[in-house]
């Protein structure tokens, strides 16, 4: 039971963990394609 519950907590942790991964890269793409965006307007 015990190795039961630090695999459990492992688990949890590295979902936790790959989550703000995630949330750091979709605002790296959003800042990417927001610098594309502007340099798009000065092109015109």
């Amino acid at each position: 039971m015990r190795k039961f519950v630090i695999l459990a907590v492992a688990a949890v942790s590295l979902l936790a963990a790959a989550c703000n991964t995630i949330e750091g890269a979709g605002k790296d793409v959003k800042a990417a394609g927001e610098a594309v965006e502007e340099t798009a307007k000065d092109a015109k």
